[in-house]
């Protein structure tokens, strides 16, 4: 039965929260993060994510590191010791620095059990797209569905997983490098708000840019509009870094333009991406046919 008994294992950058982890017996592998120079586990937590984004309004550095591939190799090597095969779903590669470590990791601890498989999904979703993938891959699995059936139907379904973002502080996005100095400074001055999504690829782009926060929600839920597929089939994730009002807004205006809607689920953001984004991100991901702007 090894295709039936198998382990789904995940990466922190789920953004999903701890209590899914535990009710579902998913392993997780945790991103760490540094606040003004002290380091922390992204535990997940809801509390942990909340104090992350007051620290931020008040002033703290936070800054994040990759996992090298000694911890990925212990994590997997503590897996495959089960027995079971193993599906490991991770941040996009474009999107991880820790991607490159996480593959070396598999090769060699594959050599070293080679009647399982560890399989390392490319799953092209960050952030809380990537937790509608393991959720959606851990359903199937607790519904009876076999290994390579869960691997074929993520390999099949991982592009239809929509995301959208919008930042309220473009300093952050500078920091990164993803905006020029007189970007940012332009932008905030005039009160642009970028709207972001990820296509095939798996990389954060800019879809377009608007004036105001007002007209940045409006452009999320016009995105989520035009590309949802079967409303009645799904539940929408909302992930956001201190702007629960935001995110209720968008919930209601979601449910309005969909009354048919499975469900619609809002979390705190995980750390690891509010670092690079800031207080004020918001976030959708969801189910269409296909990722475009």
């Amino acid at each position: 039965m090894p295709d039936f008994d198998y382990i789904i294992a995940a990466a922190s950058t789920a953004d999903l929260p701890d209590t899914f982890y535990e009710e579902h017996n998913v392993p997780v592998i945790r991103y760490t993060y540094s606040v003004n120079g002290t380091v922390m586990e992204d535990d997940c937590r809801e509390t942990s994510r909340a104090k992350a984004y007051a620290d931020m309004r008040n002033g703290a550095v936070y800054s994040t590191s990759m996992i090298n591939s000694q911890i990925y190799a212990d994590f997997f090597r503590a897996l495959m010791k089960t027995g079971k095969n193993v599906l490991f779903l991770d941040m996009s590669r474009e999107m991880s620095s820790s991607y490159q470590a996480s593959h070396q990791a598999a090769e060699e601890v594959q050599t070293e059990f080679p009647n399982q498989k560890l399989y390392l999904l490319d799953t092209r979703c960050i952030s809380g797209g990537l937790g509608v993938l393991v959720s959606e891959c851990v359903k199937r699995k607790e519904n009876g569905v076999s290994f390579r059936g869960v691997i074929a139907w993520a390999e099949a379904n991982k592009l239809r997983i929509m995301h959208r973002f919008t930042v309220d502080d473009l300093k952050y996005l500078k920091r990164g490098g993803r905006v020029s100095n007189a970007a940012a400074l332009v932008g905030t001055l005039l009160s642009i708000k970028p709207v972001l999504y990820v296509p095939d690829d798996g990389k954060l782009v800019v879809a377009q840019k608007v004036r105001g926060r007002r007209a940045a929600l409006n452009a999320l839920l016009d995105g989520v509009k035009r590309d949802m597929t079967d409303p009645e089939k799904q539940t929408v994730r909302i992930n956001h870094a201190d702007c629960l009002d935001d995110a209720v807004w968008l919930k209601n205006a979601l449910y309005q333009a969909f009354p048919t809607l499975g469900g619609v689920e809002i979390s705190n953001l995980g750390v690891i991406i509010g670092s690079h984004c800031g207080p004020g991100l918001l976030t959708v991901f969801y189910f269409g046919d296909s990722r475009k702007p």
